[in-house]
């Protein structure tokens, strides 16, 4: 605490003190006992400042909530939300409760398993195949003019754009006889196993490198009907051949040429 400023006796005052000669003024002696009053009191103040340093936390705390040293609080002002700069986010108090009826985005849900997705589902896909059937009828149609637009053509680019479409629709088709393949195995399969079922045996699902070979074994069997499995064979047998002529040495090393 800041003492107060009060006129302090000089040398000549105390001078007149010593001497018994001379009296002091009345004025002079209320400046001293003001003097003495206010070193009196800075000491209590320091005396009170010894104590309180020794009281702990918990005394406080009982002191104030007993009333006794009650303590001036300001009323709590809503400190309005805003931004001190417009650089800097807006502040909020985490203190405000928050309401029981808010508005809430609802989010659509997404599936985390792949087997649980509807776009995944084989029957949905079979209903989308069978609704684009007319699409996959017109493809061998398409394939018959583009081949006489072909034969009529002469521009370089107009034949090279054609034979892509018409490879295209090759390749299309040929997938498509592959799948209705497998389809019609796996179909015929699943009939044999109901019917196995209601006799109380076990079901066997078939995989996909079985329904391959089921696939394979079809093919074989309507080539030879038809009297072209010799034909397939010897293209397949040449088509063999040539990838393993890639990878076959065409050139004697030097050490062979010495020894012969």
């Amino acid at each position: 605490m800041k003492k107060p400023n009060y006129p302090v006796a000089n040398s000549r005052k105390t001078k007149f003190e010593d001497s018994d000669e001379h009296e002091l003024s009345p004025s002079e002696d209320e400046v001293i006992d003001e003097h003495k009053l206010s070193s009196s009191e800075d000491e209590e103040e320091e005396e009170i400042e010894r104590e309180l340093a020794d009281v702990t936390f918990e005394q406080l705390q009982k002191a104030r909530s007993d009333g006794s040293h009650s303590v001036y609080k300001k009323p709590n002002q809503e400190k309005k939300s805003g931004r001190a700069n417009k650089n800097r986010p807006m502040e909020a108090s985490c203190k405000k409760p928050v309401g029981r009826l808010r508005e809430v985005v609802q989010v659509p849900k997404k599936e985390e398993q792949e087997k649980l997705d509807k776009s995944n589902d084989p029957y949905a896909i079979n209903r989308f195949k069978h609704s684009v059937t007319w699409m996959r009828g017109n493809l061998p149609a398409e394939r018959e003019t583009l081949r006489k637009q072909l034969a009529k053509s002469n521009d370089p680019e107009i034949i090279d754009e054609l034979k892509k479409n018409i490879s295209w629709i090759d390749k299309q088709l040929k997938s498509e006889s592959g799948q209705r393949t497998g389809s019609a195995i796996l179909a015929e399969h699943k009939k044999k196993e109901r019917e196995a079922a209601k006799k109380g045996k076990q079901p066997f699902y078939l995989s996909k490198s079985a329904i391959r070979q089921q696939r394979l074994i079809e093919k074989y069997e309507n080539l030879k009907a038809s009297g072209k499995l010799d034909a397939f064979i010897e293209k397949r047998r040449k088509k063999n051949a040539a990838k393993d002529h890639r990878y076959m040495p065409y050139r004697r090393t030097n050490n062979s040429e010495q020894q012969n």
